[in-house]
C-alpha cells in the first residue's frame, strides 16, 4: 500500500516517487501522511521533506508553498526543493546573513524578512546535522 509523492517547482517536476510514508513541514508544524490519508490542502513551511519507502528515507529541503493530499497522491508545490545532501553550512549561513540584512521599515517588508529568516534557519538546522 503506497502513496505517490510529487514535488513541483516553477521550473520543473523535482521528484515523483512512490512512498509508504511522507513527513513534510507545514507552516505550523510537521505533518505525516500514510496510505488512505484523508484529503488535505495545507500551507508548507520551510524545512525537511522526508519520503520513506522500504526502510530508505529520501530527504529534501523545501522552501514553503502548498501541499495537496488526495486519493493517495501527495503533491507539493514549492518555490525550492533541494536534496538535503546538497545543503551546505556555508550556504545556510549566507542565506541567514542575507535575510538578516533585509529591510523591515514597513509591515510588508518585515513579513518578507521574517519569512526569509525562517527559511534560512530551517536550512541551518538541516546543515548542522
Amino acid at each position: 500500500m503506497e502513496i505517490k509523492c510529487v514535488v513541483v517547482t516553477p521550473e520543473k517536476v523535482v521528484l515523483e516517487k512512490d512512498a509508504e510514508f511522507v513527513a513534510l513541514p507545514l507552516y505550523d508544524g510537521e505533518y505525516g501522511i500514510a496510505f488512505n490519508h484523508t484529503p488535505v490542502i495545507g500551507r508548507l513551511g520551510a524545512g525537511e521533506l522526508r519520503i520513506r519507502k522500504d526502510g530508505n528515507v529520501d530527504s529534501y529541503y523545501v522552501a514553503g508553498g502548498f501541499v495537496e493530499v488526495l486519493n493517495n497522491n501527495v503533491t507539493l508545490m514549492t518555490s525550492r526543493a533541494v536534496p538535503v545532501d546538497q545543503i551546505t553550512k556555508e550556504a545556510a549561513e549566507k542565506a541567514l546573513a542575507e535575510a538578516s540584512e533585509k529591510p523591515s521599515s514597513t509591515p510588508e517588508e518585515t513579513e518578507l524578512r521574517d519569512q526569509a529568516l525562517m527559511a534560512a534557519r530551517a536550512m541551518m538546522r538541516i546543515a548542522n546535522r
